[in-house]
């Protein structure tokens, strides 16, 4: 069981919430101990007196903030604990935000908090779903270990989490620090569409579980391999920087790449020549009058079958036949809001729809 790194309460308006302070996350990095080359000594650090060399007590070392060359206030621990009384051991919510209005550069760690006795679940509970249900995060201030946090609290599913934010003068200011950076926006066009047709062959649930640490893995591997005698591979150099020039053809490589490495159920279009439709489909419904893709002939059927094909509300298994390409073309022609976003099959759902809306549409 984890103990608490911090006790206090959380206060929101006259409500009162005793709780305990945890860390959420864990450090899974190989660590290393430092050794004198040719040796298994070990090399330690020392607290030393930088004139006489001489190692001191922790207890004998006090904090001393340097004024002048050589000059220094000196202030003890405990006047650091003294000159913020009460406040230590309270976490003030003092607003209520959307947490989509706060820039990701702010945060910096998480903890959970958990209320401390059973006794007090219940208005612990009250303000994680007061939270919830609002979508919002409490803002409040705290201090631990002498220093002042401001934090966001957010409700997560059963538990309050808190997460430590940077103080507004702590984040620079990224036109004043970065050399370089875009003069203008993309406008709209092959490119951007293209980009955007990535995005969706890549876009996935988040499931934090399918990504691991491949450096730390290849590290493990580094010190195994040693302990056997044996050698490792060295990494591969990093990739060349994409010339402008070559943007398109490397665009709709990475498409073509993406949509066959998830494995999708379209078939490709070159292999089976229809390099048309695909070319159709990176074309931007702000790029002018578009070719439409040649569409399949289904072979002759049965009346009966036919009449089954009718029945098939918005064409929903001729939609099915084709490629996303060709989905993604139909959509663009018949301007479809949010294609960009939509997986083969919502582009299918989306497209029956349209086909529903007109029929239903007097001449």
């Amino acid at each position: 069981m984890a103990r608490a790194i911090w006790t206090g309460v959380i206060t929101f308006g006259l409500v009162t919430v005793p709780v305990g302070l945890y860390t959420a996350t864990e450090d899974h990095t190989v660590h290393f101990h430092q050794l004198q080359r040719g040796t298994s000594d070990r090399i330690r650090s020392r607290r030393v007196n930088e004139r006489t060399g001489d190692e001191v007590d922790t207890s004998d070392i006090v904090k001393g903030y340097e004024i002048d060359q050589g000059q220094y206030v000196v202030v003890e621990p405990d006047e650091l604990d003294e000159i913020a009384p009460g406040r230590s051991r309270t976490i003030d919510i003092t607003d209520f935000v959307d947490l989509d209005r706060i820039e990701p550069v702010y945060f910096d760690r998480t903890y959970y908090l958990a209320p401390r006795g059973k006794e007090y679940t219940k208005v612990y509970e009250l303000l994680r779903a007061a939270l919830a249900e609002a979508n919002k995060v409490g803002i409040a201030t705290f201090v631990m270990r002498n220093k002042q946090y401001l934090t966001a609290l957010r409700a997560e599913d059963k538990v309050l989490v808190l997460q430590t934010l940077h103080w507004a003068d702590e984040v620079r200011d990224p036109r004043q620090e970065l050399p370089e950076l875009p003069s203008g926006r993309a406008g709209r066009g092959k490119q951007l569409d293209l980009a955007l047709q990535l995005v969706d062959a890549l876009s996935t649930d988040w499931e934090p579980s399918r990504y691991q640490d491949t450096y730390q893995e290849k590290v493990r591997e580094l010190v195994r391999a040693k302990a056997e005698g044996r050698e490792i591979a060295v990494a591969d150099e990093a990739p060349e920087a994409t010339n402008v020039i070559d943007l398109m053809k490397v665009l709709e490589g990475s498409v073509q790449a993406a949509r066959s490495g998830r494995g999708g159920s379209e078939p490709d279009a070159e292999e089976k020549g229809e390099a048309a439709p695909r070319k159709a489909a990176a074309r931007s419904s702000a790029g002018g009058k578009q070719a439409k893709p040649p569409v399949r002939k289904a072979p002759p059927k049965k009346a009966g079958a036919a009449r089954a094909r009718t029945r098939d509300t918005g064409g929903v298994k001729e939609l099915q036949k084709l490629s996303k390409a060709e989905l993604y073309q139909r959509a663009t022609d018949e301007d479809l809001p949010g294609r960009s976003k939509m997986s083969r099959d919502q582009l299918v759902d989306a497209l029956a729809r349209s086909g529903r809306r007109r029929k239903k549409t007097p001449a």
